[in-house]
């Protein structure tokens, strides 16, 4: 990124020579000032105590390392030392005129990539900070200009490759293989429910336009037939589309140009299939995504409705029907993912519904707003390679509030959260846990035969045969059994 600005301007005439990289990163910062409402925060941030340290408090990565370089303020001061130095004139004079300040180097970057992707971006911090400083956008900003010089984890890259680039989804799934899954649900539904459920695919004029995270296709089957189930029941005029299936957007983790570019494809998407909005499946951080959608779609953009919104609002109007007197036994408890829930954005409608189908359901504390994040937010949860980091110090708190509900079903709508739980219970001992989704317990308690009439309303015949039939092929041992004498047909 270049670019002929005022904030270039500061970096070119600036009397420090850098090294390349730094001069890359610079002029990374100097474009995105200058395209993009960043200033405005950063000129606030720079004007405050920034180092206070009560963030401490709320950050639990710290509260595991208590590492100072966790410290939520500690690691934005990384940035905001930059943009003083790099973006002020104060700090342009002091450096030219007194030969204070630092010069950024390589060093310097590969320190500020290490501290920004300890940190998951749950944004807990920023309930607890005194001035307002919102260290998830700092910890965003970072990675994005970091991104610009290449110092970005590969997982999260190749993801977004592969989505701009190849197949157009981040798991790589080819258009006849999605086909081949929806078909294999529908006779799911016939096999086990004896029912017709479809999964509608390139439907044009549909009121939804369905984009889950596209690894539900290959691990989430109870959750997508859920969905299916809930669509159907109450009469929802929705589709699938084959143009882009893939509600993911990892440009949320790392660059707000790559999640702008995915963003539009998936407005491109419901605009060819003449739908009118965006319905995101349970996942958190594809929801929050699609948020951005009027940002950088504009006010006319589709509007964006979680699925859990969707089934609550037809549960609440009585569109929904459960089976009579069938409710979730075990006790289950209810993980917020940090995308929908810590704005309040979504926190209410999974927790009535799962009030609503679960006779034992408890929650964890804290919760909704000051909820603990999975461990694997921001992204890290798709970097394999630091497994131990995201289920040990990263999840140590997530995994004690599991241990303390005693749930049998810790229920998240979010993939990213799900796979994390999943591999910070295996790692915590929690062998007893089972990580599951909201739209997988309805699918167990909706009934999926409304209008079939009850076992009270049905005729009874005029004449109940009392005698037992067995079929000749029926042995010796299991006449015995059923106390039948050979001499009984």
């Amino acid at each position: 990124m270049t670019g002929k600005n005022k904030y270039s301007y500061y970096v070119e005439k600036s009397a420090l020579e850098v090294e390349d990289r730094p001069r890359k990163f610079l002029q990374a910062f100097a474009a995105v000032l200058e395209h993009s409402s960043y200033s405005l925060p950063l000129e606030v941030y720079i004007r405050l105590s920034a180092k206070c340290s009560r963030c401490a408090a709320a950050c639990q990565l710290y509260e595991a390392t208590q590492d100072p370089q966790d410290i939520p303020c500690h690691r934005s001061e990384r940035l905001l030392r930059i943009y003083r130095r790099y973006f002020t004139k104060a700090g342009t004079l002091a450096a030219r005129l007194l030969g204070r300040g630092f010069t950024l180097t390589d060093e310097y970057l590969d320190e500020m990539a290490d501290a920004f992707y300890r940190c998951t971006a749950c944004r807990r911090c920023k309930l607890t900070c005194p001035m307002g400083i919102d260290h998830g956008l700092i910890t965003h900003l970072a990675r994005w200009l970091l991104a610009e010089i290449e110092l970005v984890p590969k997982a999260l890259q190749v993801a977004v490759r592969a989505q701009l680039e190849g197949v157009g989804n981040t798991s790589a799934i080819p258009v006849p293989a999605l086909i081949d899954t929806c078909e294999f649900l529908e006779e799911e539904f016939q096999d086990i429910y004896q029912v017709d459920v479809k999964f509608p695919i390139d439907v044009e004029g549909a009121e939804y336009v369905f984009f889950p995270a596209v690894s539900d296709y290959l691990l989430e089957a109870d959750t997508l037939m859920g969905n299916a189930a809930v669509m159907q029941l109450t009469g929802g005029s929705w589709t699938i589309g084959t143009g882009n299936f893939d509600g993911i957007n990892y440009g949320l983790f790392y660059s707000d140009r790559m999640m702008e570019r995915i963003v539009s494809n998936v407005v491109s998407e419901v605009e060819r299939l003449k739908g009118k909005k965006v319905l995101v499946g349970e996942c958190g951080h594809a929801t929050r995504s699609a948020w951005f959608i009027p940002t950088f779609c504009g006010e006319e953009a589709p509007e964006v409705v979680n699925c859990l919104q969707y089934a609550w609002q037809q549960m609440e109007s009585g569109n929904l029907p459960l089976k009579e007197g069938v409710k979730i036994e075990e006790r289950t408890t209810y993980h917020d993912p940090c995308n929908i829930a810590r704005a309040g954005r979504i926190t209410e409608e999974p927790r009535e519904i799962l009030k609503a189908i679960c006779t034992d359901y408890v929650e964890m504390t804290p919760n909704r707003t000051e909820n603990y994040c999975c461990g694997g937010g921001g992204g890290t949860v798709s970097i394999d390679e630091i497994r131990a980091f995201r289920t040990g110090p990263l999840g140590q708190r997530k995994a004690e509030q599991i241990r303390a509900t005693g749930a049998k079903y810790v229920v998240s709508p979010c993939a990213n959260c799900k796979k994390q739980l999943r591999e910070l219970c295996e790692d915590n001992g929690l062998d007893d846990v089972e990580v599951i989704g909201v739209h997988d317990l309805l699918l167990r308690v909706v009934d999926l035969k409304p209008d079939a009439p009850k076992v009270e309303d049905r005729e009874a015949p005029e004449e109940m045969e009392q005698e037992l039939c067995v079929p000749a092929s029926v042995g010796a041992a299991a006449k015995q059994d059923l106390n039948i004498s050979d001499g009984e047909e």
